[in-house]
């Protein structure tokens, strides 16, 4: 191809990890095409991967530091700009203390990035309160896996979508929100039953054997309903149960409560219809169960996880081709962020709280063990309450944009007015956050540098650079390396020169860890095993790659699916607990913390827009096929009989108000919503200023998806005085 060279990366967006052939031509981008060898996408992609590297072409990327003089930003060297960072938080830590000064990061950046950030701020900055925008997405997930299962550990292979007899989707719309996941479920050959929980007749909903069109927030009694009427007709797997459970006598006598009448009553069911599932999760042979945001993002969010979980864990729907309690990710690298970004845990899954493993890290780094502190950082909200109250006086905000996404966001501007010294870097000059930034510093997109991801089925794929970044802007990676220099303990991370060198040291970090990587030799061999799942210790035996002889496609179609080997987690029934079984968790019901009422009698639910939109639009809304497909304003779904009683008709300018503040949207009457319940995208800023700031108690991911609202006429948009 006259020195045409073709390199193999991963989508940045969301979790699914689909990987593209981009070919270069003398140094030029000439194509991108979905990887038609690769496990996960099998040739397909989304609209938003299509389109991957057009963002990073925008006006408005940030390519020179940038500092504050006055009421603007003005460009600056990157040795002021180092400088000034170094100056302004070690003079904040003299005279606040360590705990004075903090960091929020991300999901979004390759996760030798993640490691190497987390290392240089807590261990080389002694910055002790650091968080990832993943709290608000995958937290959850994460602890309700750690406490049942022993580790953060989600169980299944993309394979188990074509492998089901029965799936059910809770709080989850793949249709809209992982659509290649969504591809591998119509290429099931099983003509499984789709059931689907979900308040809102979602495309998901639409395309399902049965919806369950639940009130909002009323799963948790939906799931343990359930559980009661499987233990009660004998549906369980009495000996999976006793071999590699424990709870379950405790359990069975918690779900006894929620007889079908209270079951139908809390969640709007009628009784036959939970009869019904419990019958089909009974009868089915393989049943797999699907959640995401609609699960996680609530106030009893990983009990609620975890009643999906005892229902697999009770019926033995784990561990088998096409079972198991299945939590999709959210973004691209949550999953390395969960495991490797030093921040809800020790690099590798170790503990902050255990000197053993304290010492153990310290050991591999060859790092003083007095540098890693004896303590849990304070979770994102609780780092924001600390700038409230004057605890954090200097904040390091990394490739997340907290004041358009976080919730009940309206106060957050004033907020951040106390900080003594706030330090945005981002790709854009132009996000809500980088306008308010004190030290702005231009990074690098995920097309412009090298690093890994982890996916929702636990694959490790490469992202491998194919451009170069604009002007002065520089990778993550390269921006935390030069950070340490300055600051001063550059030497302690003399062997992190790289992302691959990286790679090798989180490789040590993992061994025996249930998440070991060990065996993994490089990102050549990730490249030509087309990703490889964790675990994958040294020395393990077939991996992703190798040719399966004796598989082969009746029809001949996709005969690329042969050399994956996916692989499922506990297919020996044993977990990572002490003993080797997984709890079965449980608690009482709480009731939501803001329920409509009469001032506000509407229950908005919110969620995912269209396939074409992501998070707060920063990157999508930059892309014009993209924002031809999408709706160029707010809106808000409504009920035609809620329409009707508040003379609101189709295409009508409204204004939706909660206690926190009102947005301006363009009313939309359709029966996809109930009566009662008002839908909103969450990629514009105007929905949360309206949503309600509660937190699950174990993972402190917030409740985004409930808040009690009302509509009137007019369009003005404003925060609360």
């Amino acid at each position: 191809m006259n020195g045409d060279r073709i390199l193999r990366t991963t989508c940045s967006y969301c979790s699914v990890g689909c990987n593209f052939d981009v070919t270069l031509k003398a140094g030029t981008v000439e194509s991108m095409r979905p990887a038609t060898d690769y496990p996960v996408n099998l040739g397909k992609s989304c609209p938003k991967g299509f389109h991957l590297l057009t963002p990073f072409t925008a006006e408005d990327r940030a390519t020179r530091p940038m500092v504050r003089r006055g009421k603007g930003l003005v460009p600056v060297g990157w040795e002021e700009a180092l400088g000034l960072f170094v100056e302004r938080f070690k003079d904040i830590q003299k005279r606040w203390g360590r705990e004075s000064v903090a960091f929020l990061s991300t999901g979004q950046i390759p996760m030798e990035e993640m490691a190497l950030l987390g290392a240089l701020a807590k261990f080389g900055m002694g910055i002790v309160h650091g968080d990832g925008n993943t709290r608000q997405c995958m937290a959850t997930a994460a602890v309700a896996y750690k406490q049942a299962f022993g580790f953060d550990a989600p169980p299944f292979s993309y394979k188990d979508f074509e492998e089901s007899d029965l799936l059910i989707f809770v709080g989850s719309n793949p249709v809209i929100a992982h659509p290649i996941m969504w591809n591998r479920v119509k290429m099931n050959k099983k003509e499984p039953a789709i059931v689907v929980v979900d308040p809102r007749r979602t495309k998901t909903a639409e395309a399902a054997t049965v919806h369950l069109p639940i009130r909002p927030k009323s799963d948790l009694e939906l799931l343990y309903g359930v559980a009661n009427l499987l233990i009660e007709k004998g549906w369980v797997d009495e000996a999976f149960i006793a071999r590699s459970t424990t709870g379950f006598g405790e359990f069975r006598r918690h779900a006894a409560a929620f007889d079908l009448r209270r079951v139908a009553a809390a969640t709007g069911l009628a009784e036959e219809q939970i009869r019904d599932l419990a019958r089909r999760i009974h009868e089915a042979e393989a049943v797999s169960f699907w959640w995401t945001m609609g699960v996680n993002q609530s106030h009893q969010a990983v009990r609620t996880a975890q009643g999906i979980i005892n229902l697999a864990l009770i019926t033995g729907n784990i561990g088998r081709p096409g079972t198991g309690p299945n939590s999709i990710t959210g973004q691209a690298n949550a999953m390395g962020s969960r495991l490797f970004s030093n921040t809800t845990n020790l690099l590798g899954g170790y503990d902050f709280l255990d000197p053993g493993h304290r010492r153990h890290v310290a050991g591999i780094l060859g790092i003083p063990e007095e540098r890693i502190f004896a303590g849990n950082s304070w979770p994102y909200h609780r780092i924001l309450e600390g700038v409230e109250n004057g605890e954090i006086r200097g904040l390091w905000i990394i490739a997340t944009n907290p004041l358009h996404s976080w919730i009940g966001r309206g106060p957050l501007p004033a907020l951040l007015e106390k900080l003594e010294f706030l330090v945005v870097q981002d790709l854009y000059v132009s996000t809500d956050t980088a306008r308010a930034a004190d030290l702005l510093l231009p990074a690098a997109g995920s097309g412009e540098k090298s690093g890994t991801f982890i996916n929702s089925e636990r694959r490790i794929g490469v992202v491998q650079k194919v451009m170069e970044p604009p002007g002065e802007a520089l990778a993550d990676f390269e921006i935390f390396r030069r950070l340490a220099v300055a600051w001063g303990c550059g030497e302690m991370f003399s062997q992190w020169s790289s992302p691959e060198a990286v790679f090798q040291i989180l490789k040590r970090l993992s061994k025996g860890q249930p998440c070991d990587i060990s065996g993994i030799r490089d990102y050549a061999m990730l490249v030509e095993k087309r990703g490889i799942q964790w675990p994958f210790p040294s020395g393990a035996s077939a991996p992703p790659g190798t040719p399966a002889p004796e598989d082969a496609d009746s029809d001949g179609a996709a005969a690329e699916r042969r050399l994956f080997g996916e692989r499922r987690l506990f297919a020996d029934g044993r977990f990572f607990t002490p003993d080797g079984r997984a709890r079965l968790l449980f608690e009482d019901i709480a009731a939501p913390p803001e329920p409509p009422g009469w001032e506000y009698p509407l229950a908005l639910i919110t969620g995912r827009g269209t396939v074409v939109q992501w998070h707060t639009q920063t990157r999508t809304g930059k892309v014009e096929m993209l924002n031809r497909l999408s709706p160029p304003e707010l809106y808000v779904e409504i009920n035609p009989a809620d329409a009707a009683r508040l003379e609101i008709a189709e295409g009508e300018r409204v204004r939706v108000e909660s206690r926190r503040g009102a947005a301006a949207a363009v009313a939309r009457v359709s029966e996809e919503v109930k009566a009662g319940e008002v839908f909103m995208p969450m990629h514009y800023a105007g929905t949360n200023l309206l949503t309600y700031p509660a937190f699950d108690p174990y993972s402190f991911e917030p409740a985004y998806k409930l808040a009690a609202v009302r509509i009137v006429k007019g369009a003005e948009e404003r925060s609360p005085t």
